[in-house]
């Protein structure tokens, strides 16, 4: 059943950005379910701010028109939503002039936390910053959240972490990753550090291999121009996949508290091994089923990677000797996220040939069917010998929970919630997104270094067939796109 909702304190709330696409698809569509539930209080305030010249009422009549695009139709007509717009304010900002920010301070109350969600690209977070305090807007104990992201390379990421550094302490900034608000992220560590069935066994001794996966439908689109100088290696395995790879990983904190957790997830980026060439795959999607990438991206010739596949190794005792495998793509036959622990099998079978060797695959699914199966090994049922099949024993959210599934909050209403609440376990902190960094460059550096081309894969596929050669040449299976 979905958790008692826990009232947040009164707040303000500056969404700078407050017209964009982020803002009206995912900031302000959260916030109102937290309202509708009973989290948000009566006196809770949302100031949108952009640069778009126009009265609250006008804001709040668009907001009411991305609710019409972007929320579910369950949702559309709901009578909480006129009470909840009433919430919403709006000021014209100038975030590199001095235009509104006299009337923002005006309107900022003393006595109640204040968090400014920087929705815009990253480069005016220095000017946004500066203007906080240049204006004394922002208190000492006033929260940011930064978006990625974080950076495009490790000077870059130094960069704009000194400038968030000159205004506000670490303890002051949310760099938002939303795939740690997702329920069945934070579930992996509820299975891991809450079980003592697997703790015990989650390790190099037990564990075959891990494989992370992060596949999409969709192409590059609209997005081709900024896409096409990031590539998969920077905007999907620096951070989401990073982050979920230091979760299946990390030592048990001493407690789960910001930066204990912070503290083991960091321990694991810098033990990363560096990756050979040969344990790396980049692909791009071709037209076979639609437009290819270069057509997407608008590129006569490119070089950058809408797929990539990587095996790696973490060099500590836990897991020496057993890989794990990355991968991330566009334009695949599915849209899937999951990690998948693949346990060695039994080391002596009792059982003849017949039966067959059999070993335990724990997979938490992320998205779309949100859950966790565990495969065990049975005797198939019937006469005629011993013969085993796997099954899985199986927690579907949507099954488990009923008509309450629809309700679980998403990751953007979970992680708002806990910048109100000052609680930074589930964002990154700024050392983590440097060694990230310092880890991927010299990757990025290599296969420049070497003039590598991208292999292409047909459009709809699972991938570049040198993809399933990095797992077949392992004696190992890519788990199926499905």
């Amino acid at each position: 059943m979905v958790s008692r909702v826990i009232p947040v304190d009164p707040f303000d709330l500056v969404i700078f950005g407050g017209t964009g696409d982020l803002a009206r698809r995912k900031i302000l569509p959260a916030l109102f379910r937290r309202f509708r539930d009973g989290q948000m209080p009566e006196d809770a305030r949302i100031i949108g701010a952009a640069r778009k010249d126009q009265d609250a009422d006008a804001y709040r009549q668009s907001v009411r028109e991305a609710f019409a695009e972007f929320l579910r139709p369950s949702e559309q007509g709901d009578p909480a939503m006129e009470a909840f717009l009433d919430h919403l304010d709006y000021l014209p900002i100038d975030a590199m002039g001095d235009g509104g920010w006299s009337e923002l301070k005006g309107k900022m109350r003393d006595d109640v936390p204040q968090a400014f969600y920087f929705s815009v690209a990253p480069s005016l977070f220095g000017a946004l910053a500066e203007r906080l305090h240049t204006h004394g807007i922002a208190r000492e104990d006033a929260r940011i959240v930064v978006e990625k992201p974080f950076g495009r390379d490790l000077g870059s990421a130094q960069a704009l972490n000194a400038t968030l550094a000159a205004h506000f302490d670490e303890t002051q900034i949310y760099r938002i990753d939303h795939y740690l608000g997702k329920e069945t992220v934070q579930n992996l560590m509820a299975v891991r550090f809450g079980n003592v069935l697997f703790e015990p066994l989650w390790n190099a001794q037990y564990v075959d291999h891990v494989q992370i996966t992060v596949a999409e439908e969709v192409g590059v689109g609209g997005r081709g121009a900024y896409y096409d100088k990031s590539g998969a290696m920077r905007d999907m395995v620096q951070n989401h996949l990073m982050q979920l790879l230091c979760l299946t990983a990390m030592e048990p904190p001493n407690r789960f508290e910001p930066d204990a957790v912070r503290d083991e997830k960091l321990k694991v980026i810098r033990a990363l091994d560096p990756v050979a060439p040969a344990d790396i795959v980049r692909g791009q999607y071709n037209g076979a089923k639609g437009a290819s990438y270069l057509e997407d991206a608008e590129a006569s010739d490119s070089r950058t990677e809408s797929y990539i596949a990587i095996k790696l190794h973490i060099a500590n005792w836990r897991w020496h000797g057993t890989p794990f495998y990355l991968r991330t793509g566009k334009r695949l036959k599915a849209r899937a996220s999951e990690i998948v622990v693949h346990f060695k099998e039994t080391p002596h079978s009792i059982f003849d040939e017949d039966a067959g060797r059999r070993a335990n695959v724990l997979s938490i699914r992320l998205q779309p069917d949100e859950g966790i199966d565990l495969r065990v090994t049975i005797k198939e049922p019937g006469p005629g010998g011993m013969r085993l099949v796997d099954v899985p024993l199986d927690m579907t959210f949507a099954e488990a929970l009923g008509p309450d599934a629809e309700n679980v909050p998403d990751a953007y209403e979970r992680l708002i919630m806990d910048v109100i609440r000052g609680n930074q376990t589930l964002f990154m902190r700024g050392d983590e997104v440097e060694a990230a960094w310092a880890w991927t460059d010299p990757i990025i550096a290599g296969w420049r270094d070497r003039n590598d081309k991208p292999v292409t894969y047909e459009a709809g596929s699972s991938g570049p067939e040198e993809a399933l050669m990095l797992m077949h040449r392992d004696g190992r299976r890519w788990r199926e796109i499905a």
